[in-house]
């Protein structure tokens, strides 16, 4: 994907909006475009990554990555591996139901975890063959008072050969 059409754009857009405030602004955007130009490719990036990182957690076991390539960025679509010819298709884990009686409402918590914590946690994602969020979930719902019980996830079985999975900041 080339990020120049796009910073371009800006580039244009900001010079319009200059040229109707008068010379002086003008002439301190013409300064300021070039070097907001890596800016500009920052934040887009960094856009680019989190929509890698939200389309990965629904895709779950499988990712989108955004690799770089000449300074460019690429996604890469990693699919679930295929299952052996004549394995059975693995029941689909049951959602954590609501606690509160409002099904629709999400909300996002930053949550700070030490590495070694943090890793244990993406094993056991992995085993239950579900993301790292639901499994935070069920566990959270789970150590609740009053909660309902969680039923058993299945496992899969281990992955092997070499993956590398992630985003990029």
């Amino acid at each position: 994907m080339d990020l120049a059409r796009y910073v371009d754009d800006l580039q244009q857009r900001l010079a319009q909006a200059a040229d109707l405030a008068g010379d002086d602004a003008t002439r301190l955007v013409e300064r300021l475009t070039a070097p907001l130009d890596a800016a500009v490719r920052l934040v887009l990036l960094d856009a680019l990554s989190v929509a890698a990182g939200e389309i990965s957690a629904e895709l779950a076991p499988g990712t989108v990555d955004l690799r770089l390539r000449g300074g460019d960025p690429e996604f890469a679509v990693v699919a679930p591996p295929a299952r052996p010819a004549g394995s059975a298709a693995p029941d689909a884990p049951p959602p954590v139901p609501p606690t509160d009686g409002d099904e629709g409402t999400t909300t996002r918590t930053t949550l700070r975890l030490p590495d070694h914590l943090k890793a244990q946690v993406e094993s056991a994602a992995a085993r239950d063959g579900v993301s790292v969020n639901t499994w935070l979930v069920r566990a959270v719902a789970a150590g609740l008072p009053g909660a309902a019980p969680q039923p058993a996830t299945p496992t899969r079985p281990e992955q092997r050969g070499n993956r590398l999975t992630g985003w990029v900041r």
